[in-house]
This record gives C-alpha cells, sequence and structure tokens, in this order.
C-alpha cells in the first residue's frame, strides 16, 4: 500500500482522520508506524497529501490529514475486454487501476462462459475493493468507471458508435493483422477491445469492424489476458 485512502466522510471538518482494520495492521507491521510519522493519503476521487500520525495503538490510528496534490492524470484509454473467468478477474481490475485505465466496459462474447457473469466479482462492492488495492498501489485517487455489457451484438450496435465517435478504435486478436501500433497522436483517445484468450469469433470480429475497430496483433503468439492487457497499454499509450 503506497498510499492510504480514504472516503470523504471519512475526514473530519477539522481534517482529522481515524483508520482501522487492515489499513491499520498496514502501518502498524508494514510500515511500523509511530506517532510523528508522515505518510502518504489520498481522498477516493479527489486530492492526495500527507497525513502526520497524531495517535497509534492497537484499536486505530489518528492522522491529521493535508491535502495539497492532485492525482495522476488518467490514460487516454477506453478498455472493451472479453469478461474473463473469476480468478484473472481479479487481477485484472487491480491492474486496470493500476495502469491508469479511466473507463472499462466488461463485455459478453461467444467464448465467455454463462458461469463467469454470476460470480460475486462483478458485484459494486466487490469492484470497487479490486480498484482500490490497484490505487493504492500506484499511489493514485480516481476510481475507474466500469460497464458490464452482458448481450454483445445489443451493445455493439446501440452503444459503440458514439463510445467510438472521433476516437481511435483498435481490436486485439490472433491473426496476421499490423502489429500493434504506438500511442495516438497527441489529445486522440483510444478505444481498445481485447477479446477471451483464443481471440473473438470471427463473427464478433466482423462486426467491431464494421463499427469502426481496426484489428490489430502483438504477434504469433497467443497470450493471456492479463499479459495481453498491459503490454497493449504500454504500446499504445
Amino acid at each position: 500500500m503506497n498510499l492510504l485512502l480514504f472516503p470523504e466522510q471519512a475526514l473530519s471538518t477539522e481534517g482529522i482522520l481515524q483508520v482501522s482494520g487492515v489499513q491499520l495492521q498496514h502501518l502498524r507491521n508494514v510500515l511500523r508506524s509511530s506517532i510523528g510519522d508522515t505518510i502518504r493519503v489520498g481522498k477516493v476521487n479527489g486530492s492526495m497529501g500527507t497525513g502526520r500520525v497524531i495517535e497509534i495503538d492497537e484499536r486505530r490510528a489518528v492522522i491529521d490529514v493535508t491535502l495539497d496534490q492532485s492525482p495522476p492524470p488518467k490514460l487516454a484509454l477506453t478498455l472493451l475486454l472479453a469478461l474473463p473467468r473469476p480468478k484473472m478477474l481479479r487481477r485484472i481490475l487491480r491492474m486496470v487501476a493500476e495502469l491508469g485505465v479511466g473507463e472499462l466496459h466488461l463485455i459478453n462474447s461467444y467464448r465467455v462462459q454463462k458461469s463467469y457473469w454470476q460470480t460475486p466479482i462483478l458485484e459494486d462492492a466487490s469492484i470497487e475493493n479490486y480498484f482500490m488495492q490497484g490505487l493504492e498501489q500506484a499511489r493514485d485517487t480516481c476510481l475507474p468507471s466500469v460497464n458490464l455489457q452482458r448481450r454483445f451484438k445489443p451493445f455493439v450496435e446501440d452503444d459503440l458508435p458514439d463510445l467510438v465517435s472521433g476516437k481511435r478504435a483498435l481490436v486485439a486478436h490472433p491473426g496476421d493483422y499490423p502489429p500493434c501500433p504506438g500511442p495516438a497522436a497527441p489529445l486522440q483517445h483510444t478505444v481498445l477491445a481485447i477479446g477471451p484468450e483464443g481471440g473473438f469469433i470471427p463473427y464478433e470480429i466482423d462486426m467491431l469492424q464494421a463499427a469502426g475497430f481496426a484489428p490489430i496483433s502483438l504477434g504469433p503468439r497467443i497470450l493471456r489476458v492479463e499479459t495481453a492487457v498491459p503490454t497493449l497499454v504500454a504500446k499504445l499509450c
């Protein structure tokens, strides 16, 4: 945890924060904080700054907070990701927040198992928890937005035209396609679609291309989704 994140309502009008539970244990056992120590803090979806520990014991820590810094900017990237299996989804949610992706759409695909949509990881509180872990790692405060697109065809036909308007639209897909390009021109936003392992089926690729997406490739190897995501983001942004 490189940043102690807290919700706005946790901070008193005098700028005093009290923490307990997992965050307290991290302060005591990992950071070994004591009275007078300074730690990095941030308000969820707000500013960052420093906190001075003024009281700490086995029940709570009391921190005097000063917020005087802006969080790092988000990437000019919208990620469309075929819903991965739950075990991988946890890691990817953390990764998305760490990398600075501002908008995530988890979409359906023929190769996405129906049972994946029943996982409790997709509950709002669970998604936020994994995002928070990524933000604390990366020293960011702004939660990505997330949208669950359970029906592929209506999403592509009804929502994608507005989503990609004026943006660079790319779909990463195995095959003989142009290699992944570098960063877009300044201020140009990229919409990136990544399918399940093995890629989208031909019907889905055709629909994405009709919506304005250009297929790109990372080469002949078939990568795990959790490997493809950071590789593509690093190349594109």
